[in-house]
């Protein structure tokens, strides 16, 4: 009878002890519980955010970001044998031992990628295999429409969507979005049963609206790549600014590459050569050196410099024109491009009050432009100038300058001597600042008219439009000087003159052909871009009546 009362008793312990423990688990200790049953259920999971969009000015994309799938795995989750990995290393395209012995040596880590930026479609088929480990991340990689027309413009990212070259490094802050968070529920397998919360939502990156016409880019590209073939030049650029708003309309290299396929790609493509490449402008600078002698109060127009016999002798130094031009007035200089004369003029004006000019209208300084890498080029500050230096600074020798520094240098003459800040972005007003008169800008630009309807730039005219502008062709330094067989052709120029619209520069580095003057090579392409825009752009010619 004892005996039956102890078990009772027993019993009747062990029962209330499974009550007072159900009790505590479920009651005083449930939400310590809970939340340990939780961790190993629900996660945070990391909500991808896109970049903003790169458009042109009509909101034409330049850069857009794709949705991707990108595979992951944790190599302790993995299936140990070879056999077992083999049709996930053929889907992934790599050979299954190749695959295998990559695995067994992640095996001290627990995320390792398999393969990043798959199409969606590709990604799901490998996911559906339902190999243990094996896991999907939604992520964002970057599609670039206009290809190699815009690459250098635009840029690139790497593969983990950060700006690289371009735009796309220069405003990665104002493109790349802030990821946001989610509660999710995932199964054994660290599948997304589904959505419990959002925590945080993703939040978007800010579109990029450019200053660029896409159709004036496409124009000026295939131009500049079918002389830079025709000629078997090394390299070239075309910049074309909009004069009302100093914004760039449209700026191609020549060598250029594809962004959205870089397997191959060489160090030189990538740079934007109309803002890193530095070269002496040579004679497109003399419009300004003449503009100095037009402020003086010294000279009109019509001044008259004597050139002859042809040469001049400066220091040690003999200066040639082709032939002898005997007298010229300043805007037949400019004209014909005479050395002998510009050279003259220089000597008679004050060295320092052509160092201002170059340097008000924005040579030796960068641009403002916000590209990354672009250069100041070099405006040298003499203290003392030798009579050489005087002559050559005044024909663009012994300085260097960018092509988007010429051009918006050239920008102050259409604009009737003020200079406005050019501009790869849309939005923002026109900031502008007076440099010298009107009337000297307009003087300037009859003469600049006069190179091509009877100078050195004749292959720049425009059927029913008129052209100002001003041949450049300089030699490049070598080893031993410069040297006589490798040049750089370029051409300055507006259009319309009477109320001009648009900018051009045209720059073609080391032609190999017979001529290779800025009138023969770089000349005809500014013509052919010209005409196109303003066909595109819908600018009257100068008498529409006459041309109707």
């Amino acid at each position: 009878m004892v005996r039956i009362s102890l078990v009772v008793v027993l019993f009747a312990l062990l029962i209330s002890s499974l009550c007072a423990r159900l009790v505590y688990l479920n009651v005083i200790d449930g939400d310590f519980l809970q939340d340990q049953g939780d961790a190993r259920t629900i996660r945070m999971e990391r909500i991808t955010a896109h970049r903003g969009m790169i458009r042109d000015r009509h909101g034409k994309p330049l850069a857009v970001s794709s949705p991707v799938i990108s595979l992951w795995a944790d190599p302790g989750e993995l299936p140990e044998s070879e056999e077992e990995l083999a049709p996930l290393a053929k889907s992934l395209g790599v050979a299954p031992v190749r695959f295998f012995s990559k695995i067994k040596k992640a095996k001290s880590r627990n995320f390792v990628y398999l393969r990043r930026h798959l199409v969606p479609s590709k990604a799901r088929e490998i996911l559906e295999m339902k190999v243990p480990g094996v896991y999907g991340e939604r992520e964002y990689h970057r599609y670039y429409p206009s290809s190699e027309v815009g690459a250098h413009i635009v840029g690139f990212t790497n593969i983990d969507d950060k700006g690289q070259e371009g735009l796309e490094l220069s405003f990665d802050g104002w493109l790349t979005g802030v990821p946001g968070k989610k509660k999710v529920l995932k199964n054994r397998y660290g599948e997304i049963v589904r959505d419990i919360v959002p925590v945080s939502d993703a939040i978007p990156g800010k579109n990029l609206d450019l200053s660029v016409d896409l159709r004036l880019q496409y124009l000026a590209y295939r131009e500049l790549k079918s002389a830079v073939t025709h000629f078997e030049a090394v390299s070239g650029t075309v910049i074309v600014l909009d004069v009302r708003t100093g914004k760039i309309l449209a700026m191609v290299n020549q060598p250029s590459y594809n962004p959205n396929n870089r397997a191959d790609l060489e160090s030189k493509m990538i740079r934007n050569r109309a803002v890193t490449d530095v070269f002496e402008p040579g004679s497109t600078m003399k419009p300004f050196t003449v503009a100095v002698a037009l402020l003086s109060g010294q000279y009109a127009p019509e001044s008259v410099i004597d050139t002859n016999p042809g040469f001049v002798r400066v220091g040690s130094k003999t200066i040639r024109d082709p032939s002898n031009r005997g007298k010229l007035s300043l805007g037949a200089i400019i004209a014909k491009s005479s050395q002998v004369g510009i050279s003259k003029l220089a000597l008679t004006l004050n060295e320092y009050e052509v160092w201002e000019m170059f340097q008000k209208v924005g040579f030796g300084q960068g641009t403002g432009v916000g590209f990354p890498g672009e250069s100041s080029g070099y405006l040298p500050n003499h203290r003392r100038w030798k009579d050489i230096e005087r002559v050559t600074f005044a024909y663009g020798y012994g300085l260097t300058a960018t092509p988007l520094q010429l051009a918006a240098a050239y920008l102050t003459i259409a604009t009737g001597g003020l200079r406005r800040e050019v501009s790869l972005l849309n939005s923002g007003g026109v900031s502008e600042t007076r440099l010298y008169s009107n009337h000297v800008a307009h003087q300037v630009k009859q003469m600049l008219e006069r190179v091509v309807t009877e100078g050195t730039g004749t292959k720049a005219a425009i059927d029913s439009y008129q052209v100002a502008g001003k041949t450049g062709t300089v030699r490049k330094v070598g080893k031993e000087g410069y040297q006589d067989t490798q040049h750089i052709a370029f051409f300055a120029g507006m259009t319309p003159v009477r109320e001009p619209r648009l900018v051009g520069i045209v720059l073609i580095n080391e032609p190999k052909s017979k001529a290779y003057g800025g009138g023969s090579i770089a000349a005809p392409v500014f013509s052919r871009v010209m005409e196109g825009a303003l066909r595109l752009l819908n600018v009257p010619p100068n008498d529409f009546e006459e041309a109707a």
